[in-house]
């Protein structure tokens, strides 16, 4: 094989359903680690121009917008999950025609919700704000960045649906290369709004809608050029194939479900957080920031074998399915406790690098070490999560996280808060924030793993081969 042959296999799209599945999951899922480090850089070099530049006053406000955002993509995150999983399983069955299908719907579903949120989320952005009551000196500045990341809008969520179709089709690298690329920009234009224009938090956010935009006109592109798999066709666009598109919202609804009952318990934490000052706020923003990075094998590996599953159940090859969800967790479990291990060694240098406020920075620290071993919880809890979705079976995991989330994470905090509550801290302490979170990964690990072993999520399978896995 010649080196143009060993590139071009390398950027090409990849079939998971031949081959060692370990092999193919590795290559997978290395760039696709690369690329949401890459994604990550957007909010991290945000968060850090932010308290550096202009203060943790600035910093508390990107903090307090972040909820707010999520609670309102989920409806495209759940969009991304059911074309990816219909992505996959298609491609495993070389069933070119539905792919297309797929990939019409999806586009019609994301141009269209994305239009209606930009005008949404734009007007509503102050009362979005009040609802979480950050203090005077942290509001505007929220409402601020909120209004300018809705106006961008259309160009994350197009952004988030074709790469969660590439990886469903195999191609773990592009969205990689696409992401590198916004984020150097990123990087470059928050650097010149901030420090040369001076724009503040406002320079953040256009610096960040510019460079999403970017990435989901460079995804669009690749996808209409590997005509070797799929064939972007505006008449599937235009006239949409009903059934697809209801089966993809079918699929991708309880995790859009899922995504918003975090995004509303993050909501409702965040409330509490901010009550207990500016301080903590800005502490909180720091380690949520270190704690994208730490999450990222676990997203990752939950993707991988959301697309190996899928790409094998749509091949009906269930003994790569049963072989790779053991090599998943292997590497799931390896690169976790390795993750933990640096956060427990370097992880007051990597909040160093948002603020140099030293009660801020020990606050941050002691919530690192309490969600330290929390991260090795989730590294299963999404890997076998992963294999369920790649089935078809997203209620279950939506069900695992209403309880982990809303019955155990959100009382919790409030209890610890009450239960820590001092002279020194009159709304209680903030370790109550961590060991609540902490908890609610301990308790999805063992509920996924229960689920999982009874078996449950193969019930959306034929019944002849789901006997078979």
């Amino acid at each position: 094989m010649t080196m143009f042959d060993r590139i071009k296999t390398f950027f090409g799209v990849q079939d998971m359903t031949t081959g060692r599945p370990i092999k193919g999951l590795i290559k997978f899922s290395i760039p696709l680690l690369i690329g949401n480090f890459a994604q990550q850089l957007y909010n991290t070099v945000d968060a850090i121009v932010v308290g550096q530049h202009i203060g943790d006053s600035a910093l508390a406000a990107v903090g307090t917008s972040g909820p707010i955002i999520n609670l309102l993509l989920v409806l495209f995150m759940g969009i991304s999950t059911g074309a990816s999983i219909l992505a996959a399983q298609f491609f495993g069955a070389k069933d070119r025609q539905s792919l297309n299908k797929v990939i019409g719907g999806a586009l019609l579903l994301v141009v269209t919700t994305g239009l209606f949120m930009t005008v949404a989320g734009y007007f509503l952005a102050p009362a979005l704000v009040q609802m979480v009551d950050p203090p005077d000196t942290v509001a505007a500045n929220a409402q601020s960045y909120l209004q300018i990341i809705f106006l961008g809008i259309v160009g994350c969520s197009m952004y988030n649906i074709l790469s969660g179709i590439l990886r469903g089709i195999g191609d773990s690298v592009f969205p990689l290369f696409a992401l590198i690329v916004a984020s150097l920009l990123n990087i470059g234009l928050d650097l010149l709004f901030v420090a040369n224009f001076q724009m503040g938090v406002a320079g953040v956010a256009w610096a960040t809608i510019i460079a999403q935009g970017i990435s989901a006109i460079l995804c669009l592109i690749r996808l209409c050029t590997i005509r070797q798999v799929c064939d972007v066709q505006m008449k599937n666009i235009l006239h949409p194939d009903g059934a697809l598109v209801m089966r993809l919202c079918r699929l991708g609804l309880p995790a859009g479900i899922t995504q918003a009952i975090f995004s509303m318990s993050a909501l409702v934490v965040q409330g509490l957080t901010n009550s207990m000052g500016e301080m903590v706020m800005a502490a909180s923003t720091a380690v949520m920031r270190v704690d994208g990075f730490a999450m990222m094998p676990n997203f990752t590996f939950g993707i991988a074998a959301t697309t190996f599953v899928g790409q094998n159940i749509g091949a009906r090859k269930a003994d790569r399915i049963r072989q790779g969800n053991k090599d998943l967790l292997k590497l799931a479990l390896g690169s976790s406790i390795t993750l933990v291990v640096c956060l427990l060694l370097f992880g007051y240098n990597l909040l160093y690098l948002f603020t140099d406020t030293a009660s801020t920075l020990e606050i941050g620290n002691r919530g690192l070490r309490i969600l330290a071993f929390g991260y090795i919880c989730f590294s299963v809890t999404q890997v076998l999560q992963g294999n369920m979705r790649g089935a078809g079976e997203t209620m279950l995991p939506m069900w695992i996280s209403i309880i982990t989330t809303v019955i155990i994470r959100m009382p919790l905090a409030y209890l610890f808060a009450y239960l820590t509550r001092s002279p020194e801290f009159p709304n209680g302490h903030s370790d109550a924030l961590y060991f609540s979170l902490l908890l609610s990964w301990v308790m999805g690990m063992v509920l996924s793993v229960i689920v999982y072993r009874l078996g449950w999520w193969r019930k959306r399978l034929p019944a002849e081969f789901a006997k078979e896995m």
